[in-house]
């Protein structure tokens, strides 16, 4: 069963080499000079990218010339895969097709590419406000989720922070997926001993990822952290609690069962949004991130298949369930048709 995995695995790694690498260059040369889009010389440089590819995941290899061209590459091949084939619906509608369709792809790539690099680096402000008789007064949460530090950097980190504290908050909350690389260096967290407010940190998929992970979890405490794992966290009228995303969605279920306060507001924070879904008859407010809102459109579409509850905020009764975008980019540092976020989160009586 293992090997059969391994395979499928392989074949998928491969496959989507070649569709996001080689694939889009293939239908530019028949664009432009009429050449076969499927050839067997192009399954060279489709197994030598795979290798590359598989070597990296595997190795966790921080050369950055390598980094750039997996993920920096695996966005713009994303985005080019999309573009060439739009370029070759177009050209089977007209019989008799301009013989610029390929620069015009080419170049509709390029603008499109150097957009979401830009605006991969923006980091935008929302706002929501949560209306409940169970709170007396108003609490206002500061939300982020995603933001991958090791895949980003400090400077991306001090960004956020800048935003942050030119804010009037009660609650810091972290939606996981904080830290995704063994590599990252935790002292560079010290400016988050400077908020002077809690700092709820819950963990997401990635912070698995890391070596040492449980060690890196529990030296979170040293950077004014709380790290909140299955357990909650009182606050004025709010009960707050944090679940762990390295369990099951029935053990995820049974432990907020077991933390949700009747007399409070409960918040559920927990990094996938699929646990919305089993507990919501009994929660006021559940935030998480994790989908990133597909980051590159049209991927959106392909993440809506694994997670009915994509972005923004969802009712149900009197429940609320809010998924962010997160605040930073996965993979590539691109976004098309998504943001990243800061969540300013005011709950009121009124």
């Amino acid at each position: 069963m293992v090997n059969f995995r391994q395979l499928i695995f392989h074949i998928v790694v491969f496959s989507i080499t070649y569709l996001i690498f080689i694939y889009p260059v293939a239908v530019f040369n028949y664009l432009i000079v009429k050449d076969d889009i499927f050839k067997a010389s192009y399954l060279f440089p489709a197994v030598l990218f795979y290798l590359l590819i598989i070597y990296y995941l595997k190795f966790h290899i921080t050369f950055l010339p390598l980094r750039l061209f997996v993920y920096e590459g695996m966005g713009i091949g994303f985005i080019s895969f999309w573009v060439m084939n739009t370029g070759l619906l177009i050209n089977k509608l007209y019989y008799s097709p301009p013989p610029w369709l390929g620069i015009i792809c080419l170049v509709a790539i390029f603008i499109i590419t150097v957009y979401s690099f830009i605006n991969g680096s923006l980091i935008n402000l929302k706002s929501i406000k949560i209306i409940s008789s169970k709170v007396d007064d108003p609490v206002r949460i500061i939300f982020i989720s995603d933001t991958h530090l090791g895949s980003n950097s400090k400077k991306h980190l001090d960004n956020i922070l800048v935003i942050i504290k030119k804010l009037e908050f009660d609650l810091f909350v972290i939606g996981g997926d904080f830290i995704d690389s063994s590599s990252f260096d935790l002292d560079q967290l010290y400016a988050l001993k400077a908020i002077e407010k809690p700092i709820l940190f819950i963990s997401g998929n990635h912070e698995y990822y890391m070596e040492d992970y449980e060690d890196r979890l529990r030296s979170l405490y040293n950077y004014n952290l709380k790290f909140l794992d299955n357990e909650s966290f009182k606050f004025k009228r709010l009960n707050l609690v944090g679940i762990g995303d390295n369990q099951s969605l029935e053990r995820q279920e049974n432990i907020a069962r077991k933390l949700i306060q009747e007399d409070f507001f409960n918040v559920i924070l927990v990094h996938k949004p699929s646990l919305w879904g089993h507990i919501y008859e009994n929660t006021d407010l559940m935030l998480s991130g994790h989908t990133h809102n597909g980051q590159i459109f049209p991927f959106n579409f392909i993440v809506r298949l694994r997670f009915k509850n994509i972005y923004g905020l969802y009712e149900k009764l009197t429940s609320k369930l809010y998924v962010s975008s997160g605040s930073g980019c996965w993979g590539p540092k691109m976004r098309l048709g998504t943001k990243n976020e800061i969540v300013d989160i005011l709950i009121s009586k009124y």
